[in-house]
């Protein structure tokens, strides 16, 4: 008498993803929070670290995660379209598709421009320039980095208005720029250096864009330079006439 075989049991991490995957589709965990630590998961699932870690990792994979060095495992967000047109405004794009905006600014200083600047913004090679850098946000997880260089002579207390405002529009405005339009923009596939990986919460090697764009008054004149560098999974960017 032969006896019949068992069926093959699922390993146990399978298990514990799919119950992290349904709670992260149930909303019990939204974009940007992060999990209970491996410590956490493994006390409520009766099981060892190795385990969890293993079903994170299936988590990872499907795209449903992310790890941030030192700090935990972060659900990821969904993706934001984000239109590349003539007129490019982060917070009013982001506000338009119920996402809520955000920005920091990390470094403002002037100092003079290099070659490949003053070129692009009309300037002589030593001419001094504002460079404006921070992070964007939407629902409070990073979106992009970036870097703006703007003419100093032409704009001289830009820096000043940022003081009492993040919005690189509204110091424009106060600076006698009521509008600006895109003149060219210049894409470029990435991987994320550890800095940016760091200040965008992303795996050291995730892939990025980079977008480099300059913007022009309403008489032609350069008054923008700047690099964005996008979180890869993050958006969808899109191009508008």
């Amino acid at each position: 008498m032969t006896t019949a075989p068992k069926p093959a049991r699922n390993p146990i991490w399978r298990s514990i993803a799919a119950t992290l995957t349904d709670e992260i589709a149930r909303a019990h965990y939204a974009p940007g929070d992060k999990l209970p630590t491996e410590a956490e998961l493994a006390a409520r699932f009766g099981v060892n670290r190795h385990t969890v870690r293993h079903a994170l990792a299936a988590l990872a994979d499907q795209g449903l995660t992310h790890a941030r060095r030192g700090a935990g495992v972060f659900v990821a967000s969904r993706p934001a379209d984000y239109p590349l047109g003539r007129r490019v405004r982060f917070h009013q794009t982001l506000a338009a598709l119920g996402r809520s905006p955000g920005r920091s600014i990390t470094r403002r200083e002037t100092r003079p421009a290099d070659a490949t600047e003053a070129d692009l913004l009309s300037l002589r090679p030593g001419d001094p320039v504002h460079v404006v850098e921070g992070i964007s946000s939407a629902d409070g997880q990073p979106m992009a980095a970036f870097r703006s260089l703007f003419p100093a002579q032409r704009l001289p207390r830009l820096l000043d208005h940022l003081d009492t405002t993040a919005s690189i529009t509204a110091a424009l405005a106060a600076e006698g720029i009521a509008d600006y339009t895109r003149a060219s923009t210049r894409l470029t596939a990435k991987s994320a250096s550890a800095t940016l990986a760091l200040a965008l919460r992303l795996p050291e090697g995730a892939p990025i864009l980079r977008s480099q764009a300059v913007n022009i008054d309403a008489q032609g004149v350069p008054i923008e330079y700047g690099t964005t560098w996008f979180a890869g999974d993050r958006v969808t960017l899109t191009v508008t006439p």
